[in-house]
């Protein structure tokens, strides 16, 4: 992603220029919402929240958890924080150890974490499914390999992290279906990864879209996806982004 500071790396400009593979970023994902059948949703169950002690406010509250990675977490966290029934969305680092989950080191590959948000949600207003929509439809392109838009390298790897059974087996049921849809024609290489953690991002990184509308990255990658959130799902969505 575009860093406003020099110790987040030098952006190169002209990768502004890429084009999402595909050319479908914000074109061939209107056939999503159809082709999730049954399968999907009968596979996500009533969530039970993991002893773990960050879990267990939601649990209390009655409320749910996801985690995805999809690229610069910027947008992902900037999309979902649009979405009615989610309630709170955090920026972080997934897949590595808490000692090196600082954006210096992630951000150059030294590590194995990969940028990720996590989703805290209300299920009586948006179900984990739902949430998986949302994510292939308008946050992250599924055929991309260890990037996503100008952004390169496994830490931006675009990911599934169920926290329990059911939602593993409704992610694997869905990128089954997708796979069998056919929508896109490249491969599909969205994967579903252990959950061993997840770290909150620097607090500069937090609701960074809403706190910087105008910057150039912001512009350029992640504003056309909350517009396609709008237009694709006008129920779902919500004009005012939930903050942390």
């Amino acid at each position: 992603m575009a860093e406003p500071r020099p110790q987040l790396g030098t952006y190169l400009p002209r990768l502004l220029t890429l084009v999402l593979a595909g050319g479908a970023t914000f074109g061939l994902y209107h056939a999503l919402p159809a082709v999730i059948g049954s399968p999907a949703i009968a596979a996500e169950r009533a969530y039970t929240v993991p002893a773990a002690r960050t879990l267990a406010n939601e649990s209390r509250k009655n409320l749910q958890v996801a985690v995805f990675a999809g690229g610069c977490f910027w947008g992902v966290e900037g999309v979902f924080s649009h979405v009615k029934g989610v309630r709170s969305v955090k920026s972080g680092y997934h897949g590595g150890t808490k000692a090196n989950a600082k954006y210096s080191l992630v951000s150059r590959g030294q590590t194995r974490h990969a940028e990720a948000v996590r989703i805290v949600y209300d299920p009586k207003q948006v179900r984990y499914t739902d949430l998986l929509r949302v994510f292939f439809s308008v946050t992250a392109d599924p055929t991309q390999l260890n990037r996503q838009g100008p952004d390169v390298g496994r830490h931006y790897r675009n990911a599934i992290v169920p926290l329990n059974a059911e939602q593993r087996r409704a992610a694997s049921a869905y990128i089954n279906q997708l796979k069998t849809a056919k929508i896109w024609s490249k491969p599909i290489v969205t994967k579903v990864e252990s959950y061993n953690g997840f770290y909150p991002a620097e607090t500069y990184h937090q609701d960074f879209m809403f706190k910087n509308p105008s910057h150039p990255y912001i512009v350029r990658w992640d504003q056309p996806k909350v517009r396609n959130l709008k237009a694709k799902f006008p129920a779902w969505y919500r004009r005012t982004p939930v903050r942390g």
